[in-house]
């Protein structure tokens, strides 16, 4: 019945029974969800920065993970839902002055309190170690404590004074619970901005094309309801535009002195102009002088007075 050596085996060395569920310490898991990155396991440094789903990381972590998407990466689905920079929010956090970090336990020689946090509410003065809950306001990234938000109900940050909703408040490192209503809020908050975004685009897109229209072209009711005015002014000019090119006309066909076909002949002594105006052409009535008034030398008309 026994075994090499005379050992004889016992019960529960041959029979074995079911496997006893492993329970994780509470304690070791407050440490690492309070005190270390979620996608780099490493010790949370500033800047730090929070998820839409209450997750703390380091800011140099995700900048990397969402430089270098790769798939061996074992911890890159904690941070799958992160899809650019803008989906992470800067925590402003409060220093708690009875922390000393490492400087008081340089030799080993002393106990390391691992309840004792970094980070304290502002308002209330509670400790951020995971055993109160603590959120942040997506607007502006202040951090409080659950108590301070309920006892002091305000519309506007404790601290920096900005305002906020009530979807603003997002519960860091909460209960499974809370993690599904901040990811439907999320899910709806981003569908909002896709819808946005799309109804933006034809908006902008008729703007232009109406804009193109119009310069092509101008409207019927432009074109029907002008003004005498503008109607005379525009009649102007084109008479001015064509008079030129009618009398280029005229001096390329060399028949300078003609007029051109259509056009009627005026005398300035008939037009409504002033008389010192009219004393300048030859038509006038100065102008036409004796032969006794006139030089004997001179053989022809002579304009000049």
């Amino acid at each position: 019945m026994g075994c090499d050596g005379g050992t004889i085996p016992k019960r529960h060395e041959l029979v074995k029974g079911p496997k006893k569920v492993e329970k994780v310490d509470k304690d070791a898991e407050l440490v690492a969800q309070w005190n270390y990155c979620t996608l780099s396991q490493e010790i949370l440094r500033r800047p730090i920065v929070a998820c839409e789903l209450g997750r703390l990381y380091n800011k140099d972590a995700v900048i990397e993970f969402l430089l270098d998407k790769s798939s061996e990466k074992a911890l890159g689905k904690a941070a799958s839902h992160i899809k650019s920079i803008k989906n992470v929010t800067e925590l402003r956090l409060s220093d708690n002055p009875a922390w000393e970090g490492d400087k008081g336990n340089t030799k080993g020689d002393q106990h390391d309190d691992l309840q004792r946090a970094r980070f304290i509410c502002p308002v209330v003065g509670l400790e951020m170690n995971g055993r109160h809950r603590f959120c942040f306001l997506r607007c502006c990234g202040c951090v409080f404590s659950e108590r301070a938000l309920k006892e002091i109900k305000a519309e506007v940050c404790h601290t920096c004074g900005a305002s906020f909703q009530e979807d603003d408040v997002i519960v860091l490192n909460g209960t499974k619970e809370d993690v599904e209503t901040l990811k439907r809020r999320m899910e709806e908050r981003r569908l909002r901005v896709k819808l946005g975004k799309k109804t933006r685009k034809p908006k902008a897109a008729e703007s232009v094309s109406k804009s193109d229209i119009s310069e092509e072209a101008p409207g019927p009711s432009k074109m029907k309801t002008g003004k005498p005015e503008e109607a005379s002014l525009e009649s102007r000019e084109k008479k001015t535009n064509s008079t030129p090119k009618s009398a280029a006309l005229g001096s390329s066909s060399g028949k300078a002195g003609k007029p051109p076909c259509g056009a009627v002949k005026r005398s300035i002594a008939d037009s409504e102009e002033s008389e010192a105006y009219k004393s300048l052409f030859t038509t006038h009535s100065s102008a036409k002088r004796s032969k006794e008034e006139s030089a004997h030398w001179v053989t022809h008309t002579s304009y000049c007075f």
